[in-house]
C-alpha cells in the first residue's frame, strides 16, 4: 500500500476540494495541517522549497495542484488503503 500524506490548512478552498474527494473515496490519508503544526510546514518547505498546499505526498514524493491530486486519487482508488 502507498503511504499518503496530505499537507493542507483548513481555510484553503483547494485543500477542501481534495479533502472532499478523500472523504468520498474513504481513503486512508495522514493529514498534515501546516498552520497547526510548524513541523509539518517545515518539512514541506525543506522537501519542496514551497509553502503551497494542497500537497499530497505519495510514498514521500510530493504532488502539487488540487486537480492533479484529485485525478490521481480517483485513478488509483482501487489500489489505495481505505479507512476501516
Amino acid at each position: 500500500m502507498k503511504k499518503l500524506e496530505l499537507f493542507y490548512y483548513d481555510s484553503c478552498p483547494f485543500c477542501q476540494y481534495v479533502m472532499s474527494v478523500i472523504e468520498d473515496l474513504n481513503l486512508k490519508v495522514e493529514m498534515k495541517n501546516i498552520l497547526r503544526d510548524q513541523s509539518n510546514l517545515k518539512r514541506l518547505v525543506n522537501d519542496t522549497g514551497r509553502r503551497t498546499v494542497p500537497c499530497l505526498y505519495i510514498d514521500n514524493v510530493p504532488m502539487f495542484e488540487s486537480q492533479d491530486i484529485m485525478e490521481w486519487l480517483k485513478d488509483n482508488e482501487s489500489s489505495l488503503e481505505k479507512n476501516s
